[in-house]
């Protein structure tokens, strides 16, 4: 059994993409596995139309979520003040379930970023990245090369609130979000960015491959409007490593290549552990 508010989440997710126009929305993955598709209001059913007629013009909403969402990280000129801009940003249908809005944690100044997916449960509670039992871990793994998130390592996830039971963010609330984040990137402009997990890796890096095949590689990330592309480096999510403890030893890997990259970058490390 679902929570009514997560059903009112993926209701209004639906109706979104109806109002802007895309027949796809009723088949696209906002339902969850298992459950039929059913049909939504007349607005948002594909519309029969004699072969070789043109396609009616979609009806567009008077507020379009991802414009607001440019035109809000656009103004912001500090961290602070997306910071500010995202937890009243209420474009995004998750908000309407989630108890916060979890933008980052960490040092303003840090040179090393590190993305994730989205808030889980422990993070949602306490409106922090990254706090639950996988990031414990997160922290132990990057405490053995000199990184943490008190001094010189900013974190932040793809969304900013958790999506109803854990499930993976859908391509629309990406979208919706992603002018944060890019923002987020261009104020910062970090020297090294991680992606933790396959989801984010594939998301940030614009790629198919698997986690397996990407992790611990020295990628690099680009954008509109950054001067340069940025080292990336993909990580095994610490969620995945607390599931299959015997990958570890890969993650040591990755984090040495991490630890010699910052040297060959000027990042600045705290001691080992």
């Amino acid at each position: 059994m679902t929570h009514p508010r997560a059903d009112l989440a993926l209701k209004a997710l639906a109706e979104f993409w109806a109002d802007m126009g895309l027949e796809e929305a009723r088949a696209f993955a906002i339902t969850r596995p298992g459950t039929p598709v059913r049909p939504g209001p007349p607005s948002s059913r594909p519309v029969e139309r004699a072969p070789g007629s043109p396609r009616p013009e979609p009806r567009r909403l008077a507020n379009n979520p991802i414009a607001e969402a440019r035109k809000a990280a656009a103004s912001a000129r500090t961290l602070g003040e997306l910071r500010t801009a995202i937890e009243q940003f209420s474009g995004c249908p998750l908000k309407a379930a989630a108890k916060n809005t979890v933008v980052c944690d960490g040092a303003f100044d840090a040179q090393v970023m590190i993305v994730g997916e989205a808030p889980g449960g422990e993070e949602d509670t306490q409106g922090l990245p990254f706090v639950g039992r996988a990031g414990k871990l997160l922290d132990k793994m990057l405490a053995t090369i000199g990184l943490s998130r008190q001094s010189n390592v900013y974190i932040t996830n793809l969304i900013y609130w958790r999506p109803p039971g854990n499930r993976d963010p859908s391509p629309a609330e990406m979208q919706v979000c992603a002018p944060f984040l890019s923002r987020q990137i261009e104020l910062k402009a970090p020297k090294l960015l991680l992606t933790a997990g396959k989801f984010a890796t594939q998301a940030m890096l614009g790629t198919e491959d698997g986690i397996m095949r990407l992790r611990g590689r020295k990628l690099r990330f680009t954008q509109e409007g950054l001067a340069a592309p940025i080292p990336c480096i993909p990580l095994l999510h610490p969620a995945y490593l607390l599931r299959r403890p015997e990958d570890k030893a890969k993650a040591w890997d990755d984090l040495r290549t991490i630890a010699t990259l910052c040297d060959e970058l000027k990042i600045e490390r705290g001691p080992s552990l």
